[in-house]
């Protein structure tokens, strides 16, 4: 029952969640007698593209009896796995996504002297090349239970190397290259070293150890756990390019947001305006130093659409002259907007009040239900800060 909850959750208005809970009970009972009679198999998979940001295969399963046993699995073994990974090894842990990623490569660049230059690299087709007897013999260092490995294998060889998709993947991906952290923390003595996924920074005062360093991390991906280093890897000066990680540049003094976030951003505002992605672009603002940004994209996007110009419709709200108008966007007064969008049933209307100050950046979009009277109608306010921003 607790797996079951945890795999339902934020997905009970998915069709295989509601075919389940038309016999739900009868559908466990059935479950927990495959998994003890050992004929529990892997269902077939449904296998889709997607193209964002690079082109990968995704693998499905249904909702029952496969995904539910993934989550029962993980029941017992996130604890263990998350007791093996090191400090340094981020995504899909808890507590450890991209801001915690983020915030350790800050914290460490405050070493100037020592984090001079950078070696960054990733794995080649990471998830598809990983090996089936290595990973099963890396699982036995930890796990002895013979009816436990049996399933592991099961599911391990339903598919070439571990499948994009899976929730178990997630963990034992990160699993396959947690004794290469070690390894690397603990015998060749790297102090800055951070992995998200199969993502690799590493920090050093020295060119010269880069390289060596990066000969002997080679050697061990390669000989060890049958994987390539993909060939655009690279040692840099940090100061003069940044550290390219996490959705963030990274330097000494400042951390910039990536270039395809930002470009994102603004095709959002231009083609689909929408409250839940602009306070999602704001979660990644606010990481960064993005006053600059703020006022380029969201500003001055929308004063430069002053008219219609997407089938959604972007307007603005005139003041009560042209001159009142101009002279509010030159002055750090609010000056009103209304942007409104058609949603698949209703019209809403976004209220923005856009407030630009010296070293300030903060904006309010107020969501409103235009059908109903002023006691019925609900408000929602989403502030955006940034660095040095007060709130009004």
């Amino acid at each position: 029952m607790l797996a079951d909850a945890k795999a339902r959750k934020g997905k009970a208005w998915q069709y295989g969640v509601r075919v389940h809970d038309r016999n739900r009970e009868a559908n466990l009972l059935t479950l927990q007698d495959m998994l003890l009679s050992k004929t529990y198999t892997t269902s077939p998979y449904t296998i889709f593209k997607v193209y964002e940001p690079k082109e990968r295969e995704v693998y499905r399963l249904p909702y029952f009896p496969d995904r539910i046993t993934h989550h029962a699995i993980m029941n017992v073994l996130e604890p263990l796995f998350v007791s093996v990974f090191t400090a340094d090894t981020y995504s899909c842990i808890k507590q450890r996504g991209i801001h915690a990623a983020a915030n350790a490569v800050k914290a460490s660049l405050k070493d100037q002297p020592g984090t001079q230059y950078c070696l960054k690299l990733d794995v080649k087709k990471f998830y598809p090349s990983i090996d089936h007897a290595v990973i099963k013999q890396l699982i036995r260092r930890k796990i002895k239970d013979q009816d436990l490995l049996w399933l592991l294998d099961e599911i391990i060889d339903s598919a070439p190397g571990l499948p994009i998709g899976n929730y178990l993947s997630q963990y034992l991906a990160n699993y396959y290259l947690t004794y290469f952290d070690h390894w690397i923390k603990e015998q060749m003595q790297v102090r800055h070293y951070f992995r998200y996924a199969d993502d690799i920074v590493i920090l050093s005062h020295s060119k010269d150890h880069l390289h060596s360093l990066f000969a002997s991390i080679d050697q061990y991906l390669t000989g060890r756990l049958n994987l390539q280093v993909k060939s655009n890897w690279q040692i840099f000066p940090v100061a003069a390019r940044g550290i390219d990680f996490v959705g963030y540049r990274f330097y000494h003094s400042h951390v910039l947001l990536r270039k395809t976030i930002k470009k994102n951003f603004a095709r959002m505002l231009a083609t689909n305006p929408n409250i839940a992605s602009i306070a999602s672009y704001n979660g990644w603002m606010k990481h960064c130093n993005a006053n600059h940004l703020t006022k380029t994209i969201l500003h001055e996007q929308f004063q430069r659409h002053g008219h219609q110009t997407t089938r959604h419709g972007i307007y603005r709200r005139q003041n009560k002259t042209e001159q009142d108008t101009e002279r509010r966007d030159n002055c750090d007064t609010l000056q009103n907007r209304t942007i409104k969008f058609q949603g698949q049933r209703q019209w809403q209307s976004v209220e923005v009040a856009a407030g630009i100050q010296e070293q300030q950046s903060h904006s309010v979009f107020r969501i409103s239900n235009p059908y109903g009277n002023d006691k019925q109608s609900t408000d929602r306010k989403i502030s955006i800060h940034h660095y040095n921003s007060i709130d009004r």
